[in-house]
């Protein structure tokens, strides 16, 4: 009779399968993994909100950019207008490059055709080129971590949901279906949240990465052609 009753008390809370039940009933290492996993869901979702906000505006500035200076104007003037105090990457690389070049023009009085001096324009874009896509790949290692590891914070927490049920159940002397079910359902909400994070954490990091990519590649051959521009201009001047 007792058994029966305990049982019955032990399944009543259980009764409720609904994602808030489950994770009310939940053991409280449980709960705090279920914590961990959702807060990093949420940042994961920000940061790729935030990286493709970012990457769509700075391809759209790259290319108003290039349509300015691929249009025949001063470089010079570009380089007082936007080359200075660059908002974007490709205007920051555009400024190193101009920079370099004008004061080692004005401190040595030699031009881009020397080696030494074309050597230090590139190393300038070179750097300009890794410090922006440092910054544009900021967090990009969480995206991948969480990936990575979340899975396996859920099946943690799904393991140490399932010893709990089971020492309970073992206390009852009890396993009615109705018993069981309840306590392994909430230790599974706990993959299943891991998955949750996962799985958008990893598609987004394969496609942010491949963008990122891509968007370096661009500076880079921005840089090269600049480079020749400049060269082709002191051979024409000389």
């Amino acid at each position: 009779m007792d058994q029966a009753v305990n049982a019955t008390q032990l399944a009543t809370p259980g009764s409720s399968l609904s994602l808030w039940g489950l994770f009310l009933q939940a053991d409280i290492v449980v709960k705090l993994v279920i914590l961990c996993l959702l807060a990093a869901s949420i940042w994961v979702w920000a940061i790729i909100f935030e990286k493709t906000t970012s990457l769509r505006r700075a391809n759209r500035e790259a290319n108003a950019f290039e349509d300015r200076f691929w249009s025949g104007g001063s470089l010079d003037d570009l380089y007082e207008h936007e080359g200075q105090k660059p908002s974007h990457p490709i205007a920051a690389v555009f400024g190193a490059a101009m920079g370099e070049w004008r004061r080692t023009s004005r401190v040595s009085g030699t031009d881009i055709g020397h080696t030494a001096v074309r050597e230090r324009v590139d190393r300038a874009m070179n750097v300009t080129i890794n410090r922006e896509m440092e910054r544009m790949e900021r967090w990009m290692i969480f995206l991948a971590s969480v990936g990575a590891t979340a899975p396996f914070i859920g099946l943690f927490g799904t393991v140490w949901g399932i010893m709990h049920s089971f020492s309970a159940i073992a206390a009852m002397h009890n396993t009615n279906l109705s018993v069981v079910a309840p306590g392994i359902a909430e230790a599974l909400f706990a993959t299943a949240i891991g998955l949750v994070a996962a799985i958008p954490s990893v598609l987004a990091y394969n496609a942010l990465n491949t963008d990122l990519s891509r968007f370096a590649g661009r500076l880079e051959g921005f840089g090269t052609e600049f480079s020749a521009i400049l060269s082709r201009q002191t051979e024409e001047r000389t």
